[in-house]
């Protein structure tokens, strides 16, 4: 065998390494998967080396390349649409073209990216808000929202709930044509948690008369005080969306100061005087048997009251919505929840169901035995048609 040959074997090995990962039979479309996760990891693995050199924060690296995946406001054949400003929040606006004779539905949407990239350019929110428009006969606003590192908690939470009641305004349901009792809200993975807490926080709004007649959440991500989950310790290094740099959006959301990162792997960033609230989140009690698998519930380590002093953010139910008491959950809408098996945020989703469902909600659960963390949102792939096809059936039955 020549040089040249023996080269060209192992880096055709390598580059097999690098892309192979083993996956449940159950996983459709395995090797597209692997690719799009190869080509995610890359980014990555490149925004870190750049952030080890000192160069650029990684957040704000992975944002740039999410930007080159955005699309300009370009109206098609079934819908229109538009850029504009709620609350100098700037948000799109999706309207059927057809003519209705009776006022539409509403939908608010809050895309993805761990606090801290995205947007509602980006090309496959933008198809899902066309293709839900269309679909639902609804109109749809998808909201941009501050990012992470520039901005920290509450700033995305507050953008989203400036948006929403934006829309919620009498005059401007009007000007979209939009029925005041068929308003929903969603989101999925950091959109979900926003959906959920703006949500929560519009209950207590005494300035707010139009209220939100569903919820519907797509794996989202709804406490950080609980880093140790059954899902986050099977989907530790699943594809898409590991253990480690989920909790590294968790900290951005709050802080730069990695220490806090560092404090949450260890499940010492919690104080002794907020223990109470780990009440609401013991997977022990509130997962189904199914999913506990033999896991043994360890009772969570404590940290000291230093970190909850300069970032309380992360033990702020308008954070962690999982933190409110149900008092407060049994005024909550109809809410529908996706979960995937293979993914770190599925115990979140699991628990909140549970709870919701133990206040008196009426909740729809849809369980994705296949499914891994961005299933709902990579368009490419074929389950991603799959769950917005069973999103879009549920909205029509409920919204």
């Amino acid at each position: 065998m020549g040089r040249k040959s023996l080269y060209l074997l192992i880096g055709g090995i390598l580059i097999a390494y690098y892309i192979y990962t083993p996956l449940s039979d159950n996983i459709e479309e395995p090797w597209r998967l692997m690719w799009i996760n190869a080509h995610l990891k890359t980014i990555e693995n490149l925004a870190t080396f750049v952030e080890l050199l000192g160069l650029h924060h990684i957040m704000d690296s992975l944002k740039v390349v999410w930007s080159f995946y955005e699309v300009p406001p370009t109206s098609d054949e079934n819908v229109t649409v538009t850029e504009t400003k709620f609350n100098n929040i700037l948000v799109r606006v999706y309207v059927p073209k057809r003519k209705s004779e009776v006022l539409r539905r509403g939908l608010f949407y809050i895309h993805g990216g761990g606090w801290c990239m995205g947007s509602a350019a980006v090309n496959d929110y933008d198809l899902l808000s066309r293709w839900t428009a269309d679909r639902l006969d609804a109109v749809v606003i998808s909201t941009n929202y501050r990012l992470a590192p520039k901005y920290h908690f509450p700033i995305q939470f507050e953008d989203v709930y400036n948006a929403l009641r934006w829309f919620l305004r009498k005059t401007v349901l009007a000007k979209y044509g939009v029925n005041p009792e068929r308003i929903g809200i969603s989101g999925d993975s950091a959109g979900g948690n926003l959906a959920a807490a703006v949500t929560q926080q519009l209950l207590d709004d005494p300035d707010v008369k139009i209220k939100l007649k569903i919820q519907a959440l797509i794996y989202p991500a709804l406490q950080p005080l609980d880093v140790d989950l059954p899902s986050y310790q099977e989907n530790s290094n699943f594809l898409l969306l590991s253990k480690s740099l989920m909790v590294r959006f968790w900290s951005e959301y709050f802080t730069t100061d990695r220490s806090l990162e560092k404090a949450m792997l260890s499940r010492q960033h919690v104080p002794v005087e907020s223990s109470h609230l780990f009440q609401f989140v013991n997977w022990s009690s509130l997962l189904p048997e199914r999913f506990i698998k033999g896991h043994v519930y360890n009772n969570p380590n404590y940290g000291s009251s230093e970190l909850a002093k300069k970032y309380p953010g992360f033990l702020d139910v308008r954070a962690a919505p999982l933190l409110a008491d149900d008092k407060k959950l049994h005024s909550l809408p109809l809410t529908y929840v996706i979960t995937c098996q293979y993914d770190p945020l599925r115990d979140d989703g699991l628990m909140y169901v549970t709870r919701l469902r133990n206040a008196g909600v009426q909740v729809t659960h849809n369980h994705v035995e296949d499914g891994f963390h961005g299933a709902f949102s990579i368009l490419e792939l074929k389950i991603s048609h799959r769950l917005i096809n069973q999103y879009i059936e549920w909205l029509k039955e409920n919204l």
